[in-house]
């Protein structure tokens, strides 16, 4: 049910709102507070769906209350409620995050339109963050060893800002998995996360690809083309294994990155773009510099938070939380019921050599899965786990 606050000094006007929500909608629950200071503390203390706030009032006007309730509750819309001489104020509360504002004495019709369409807007904010949860777990990092759990604090230092990220490890360790998490823990996550593989596009096209082209730029250039940096426009783009990039493009990136701006190729018009870098590789970066194959004043740019994912043997104690959440993702995948591992089929898998690292232990999994016992036994990991 509904739950709408009422923020009124003046008596009458507070029992004619909450008079007029009450019989519009015998679900509505209205609770009502004579100041914004009262009002602030209902907020803090209760999940409101909709907050009807006076501009003028003694103790705390309206634009404080707006501005308070933006930092301890953002996802809750504010309707303004304006005198006829508070109307520049009432627009500037628009700009500051009101959702509307209705002028005094409110018109019916006016006020129940704007509190549908508020109440409305709450669902849809309530739906999509329920939906970003789920999106989520796709991408959760399972583990409770000193390095995940060192990684972990780190994105949530880091996910906020605008800082650029470099993330190394081996192949399979879940380089992509920790991108993931930094964008969805972002402001950014509203807008799309694009991820480009450096490693498998030619050398001769990785510039069209990032930064687009013009028609005419080359033979198969028959229209304009917009690259992946604009497609990521507003949010992140993620460069994996970027050890594997050509000298030319490294050298666009990193104009792309000192300058916020792109041009793509065949043309000399500059496109601004506001883009989160994060990227990843599995080499030596440091080496690859010292051989010429990679710039040093990229790797400084791209290097300002750095992130080293650790190999599975590394962290052999999260074996036994990785093996059961893959049984239940497997299992929900294929529909099948979730089979158990035994304790000596665990202790196993924990002292097994993976070269792999994650990839290579899920697909062992999903394997002991299908061929295994109802309960996967020492005797079925060493049958089918073999190399």
């Amino acid at each position: 049910m509904p739950k709408i606050l009422v923020i009124e000094d003046e008596a009458a006007i507070r029992r004619v709102l909450v008079k007029i929500l009450s019989e519009e909608n015998d679900t509505y629950q209205v609770e009502e507070a004579e100041d914004g200071l009262l009002g602030i503390e209902k907020i803090k203390n209760d999940d409101f769906d909709l907050v009807l706030c006076d501009i003028k009032m003694p103790k705390m006007d309206g634009v404080e209350v707006l501005e308070a309730v933006k930092k301890i509750k953002p996802e809750t819309p504010i309707v303004m409620i304006s005198g006829h001489g508070d109307l520049d104020t009432a627009v500037n509360t628009m700009r500051l995050g009101a959702f509307d504002y209705i002028s005094k004495p409110p018109d019916l019709n006016r006020l129940l339109n704007t509190v549908r369409n508020a109440l409305d807007k709450k669902e849809l904010v309530v739906e999509n963050k329920l939906l970003k949860k789920k999106v989520s777990k796709n991408f959760e990092m399972i583990g409770e060893s000193e390095a995940i759990s060192h990684i972990k604090s780190i994105i949530e230092k880091v996910a906020q800002t605008d800082a650029r990220v470099l993330i190394t490890g081996p192949n399979g360790t879940g380089k992509e998995l920790v991108a993931h998490w930094l964008h969805q823990k972002s402001d950014r996550s509203k807008g799309s996360m694009i991820e480009v593989n450096c490693a498998a596009i030619p050398s001769e096209l990785i510039e069209s690809e990032l930064f687009g082209h013009v028609k005419g730029a080359f033979t198969s250039a028959v229209k304009d083309r917009a690259g992946k940096f604009e497609a990521a426009n507003g949010g992140t783009i993620f460069l994996d294994e970027i050890g594997d990039m050509s000298l030319p493009a490294q050298a666009k990136v990193l104009r792309a990155l000192q300058e916020s701006r792109i041009q793509r190729v065949g043309s000399d018009k500059d496109i601004k773009v506001n883009v989160r870098v994060v990227a990843a590789t599995n080499k030596d970066l440091k080496k690859e510099i010292a051989e010429g194959r990679f710039r040093e004043d990229l790797y400084h740019r791209l290097a300002v938070i750095l992130i080293k994912v650790p190999a599975l043997n590394d962290r052999r104690d999260d074996i036994p939380l990785l093996i059961n959440h893959f049984t239940k993702k497997i299992a929900s995948e294929q529909g099948t019921a979730k089979k158990s591992f035994s304790d000596k089929a665990i202790k196993l898998l924990q002292d097994y050599d993976w070269t792999g690292n994650i990839r290579e232990l899920r697909n062992v999994i999903e394997r002991l899965i299908i061929l295994g016992s109802s309960e996967v036994s020492e005797e079925d990991v060493k049958l089918f786990a073999s190399k």
